[in-house]
């Protein structure tokens, strides 16, 4: 099997913490040269260390606010006016808060909006030609599992979703004939910030100790523990990698098993 990334350079969106910087980690053991992206700089070059040189890698880094797409329009151009080849795409964001979806506001869905497919195709317009070029490309959307089944509390974040996910099927079906793959990552419950956080805020509300939350939130996986962020990571680099080149159009749940629907 082809897993070899060497020579090929990546970008890795939200690649300080959780999910962004697991799959950075593991593009980089696959010998890829990564740019990080986040919004804060300090992070970026914390994580930057972390990642794997042993095959001779590059990394670098740039700074974007999701929150601002023409800052990102801005980073990216100046990125590919240094580096002008680029093969694979991992867009990331964090996601909006929760509450029902009756109760957001319009400035809530179109924040979110703007920082998710917004962003997301402003990245695709400024690297797809390059990766036409090089008649290898790779783009790797981390979105969520509510596209394939809502999740109760995050209304504006399954609304959104679900327009990135129809967003990445279409462009897979026009990018396909240029060696280009465009799929979508679903997280489920992963040893990250943000399932630290739901775990706090349950035990602030129930009074329920760690363990006892922990075990609730397992009962409906499968698997009956909590993801690893490199087993997820592991899912977004074999996607990257030659031998997914046939795979494309997909929305691939890394979550134990818990998604119903097939």
């Amino acid at each position: 099997m082809n897993l070899d990334l060497r020579h090929k350079n990546a970008i890795v969106c939200g690649s300080t913490q959780g999910l962004g910087k697991a799959s950075a980690i593991e593009l980089a053991l696959l010998g890829a040269n990564v740019t990080l992206v986040a919004r804060n700089e300090a992070s970026l070059q914390k994580t930057l260390i972390d990642l794997d040189t042993s095959q001779g890698q590059q990394h670098h880094y740039f700074v974007a606010d999701f929150s601002n797409p023409e800052q990102v329009k801005v980073g990216i151009q100046q990125l590919l006016d240094k580096f002008p080849e680029v093969h694979i795409l991992v867009n990331n964001t964090g996601g909006p808060k929760g509450g029902p979806i009756l109760e957001a506001t319009i400035e809530e869905f179109t924040q979110t909006y703007s920082n998710h497919l917004v962003c997301n195709h402003i990245l695709v317009q400024a690297c797809v030609p390059a990766m036409k070029k090089a008649g290898f490309g790779r783009i790797v959307n981390i979105i969520s599992t509510s596209v394939k089944q809502p999740i109760s509390g995050l209304g504006v974040s399954n609304t959104t979703r679900g327009a990135v996910a129809s967003w990445a099927k279409t462009l897979a079906g026009e990018l396909a004939p240029f060696g280009i793959t465009v799929n979508n990552v679903l997280p489920g419950s992963t040893k990250t910030a943000r399932l630290d956080s739901l775990i706090e805020s349950r035990m602030n509300l129930t009074g329920a100790p760690r363990e006892e939350v922990e075990k609730i939130l397992q009962v409906d996986i499968p698997a009956k523990r909590f993801g690893e962020p490199e087993e997820f990571g592991a899912a977004v680099a074999f996607l990257c990698s030659p031998a997914a080149s046939y795979i494309t159009g997909v929305s691939l749940p890394v979550d134990g098993g818990k998604i119903l629907g097939l």
